[in-house]
């Protein structure tokens, strides 16, 4: 896949300590949106151009320990509250909020969590596969379905064993993912996939990636915080692909009692994990329709 896209820029911009390489396109309102594992700015591919069509300023960045981003070496530089930290500061680097959070997979987890805690931060929150924190650690520890979904969790906790055995066979093990587990095998060309596997085989990139569910998951099993999360006082729309084999749609019960806001709850049908990429029109219309609901004051 080619990276160029007509009035999408690359550029590196400070926070929270670290030097983060963020694409973005278009002006108006910041929409700053977080992607997860194992990808980087690119799975937002499609909504950069959307959103700027419509009169935003997109902002995709590489989250810490990603492609082009500083990549800190340590577990404990990937704890949650150093991840909203660098929410925090890309929001200031790119001009102060309110902004659009939108995000994905462990860009959503870090998104709830910054919601909770700064909501003032923020005109709005859109999530897309990506558990409550609250909702996942019930369900993570008391339904045997979804600690099976899981089960690569538990794995990556072990040193370097995970890194050996995905880049051993990394083309094999990228294309299983992304086009394994997706119903429109068509949205992931070898060029897509390739641009998210050839950054991962930097050296040190696969294990700051896996380091964020080493310092995830450590603190889930042993800390309350996940039980006593703050309800989100965000207008919140949450996204779902209900095909997703590593998150179970019964994730979504009960959402709207964690969310003392505006609410909307979205299901794709026979659509996978990587919803925005497989599913970008609908993804694109909800989104904007959303996001046009709770403009900039």
């Amino acid at each position: 896949m080619s990276d160029a896209q007509p009035g999408l820029t690359e550029e590196f911009l400070f926070a929270n300590g670290l030097r983060f390489h963020v694409a973005t396109q278009g002006s108006g309102p910041v929409a700053l949106l977080l992607h997860g594992f194992p990808e980087n700015w690119r799975s937002w591919r499609h909504q950069l151009p959307a959103l700027a069509a419509a009169g935003f300023r997109a902002a995709a960045p590489d989250l810490r320990g990603y492609n082009l981003t500083d990549r800190p070496a340590r577990v404990v530089d990937y704890r949650m509250h150093r991840l909203a930290g660098d929410v925090q500061g890309l929001i200031a680097a790119l001009g102060g909020g309110p902004v659009h959070l939108i995000a994905h997979d462990w860009g959503g987890a870090i998104a709830w969590f910054y919601a909770a805690r700064r909501p003032q931060d923020l005109l709005s929150l859109t999530i897309l596969n990506a558990p409550h924190p609250k909702i996942f650690r019930r369900h993570l520890f008391g339904n045997l379905r979804q600690l099976r979904r899981s089960w690569y969790m538990f794995y990556f906790q072990l040193p370097w064993l995970p890194e050996r055995h995905i880049l051993r066979d990394a083309k094999n093990q990228f294309d299983r993912m992304f086009r394994g587990w997706a119903f429109r095998k068509e949205m992931f060309s070898d060029d897509v996939i390739a641009g998210f596997r050839e950054p991962m085989l930097a050296p040190g990139a696969l294990t700051a990636a896996i380091n964020y569910y080493r310092a995830s998951l450590r603190r889930l099993a042993t800390s309350n915080e996940a039980a006593g999360f703050p309800k989100i006082k965000v207008p919140t729309q949450v996204i779902w692909a209900e095909k997703d084999r590593a998150l179970g749609p019964e994730l979504c019960d009960g959402l709207e009692q964690e969310i003392d806001a505006p609410f909307e709850l979205r299901r794709i049908a026979d659509c996978s994990h990587w919803v925005q990429q497989e599913q970008p029109e609908q993804v694109n219309e909800y989104m904007l329709e959303f996001l046009r609901k709770h403009p900039a004051h």
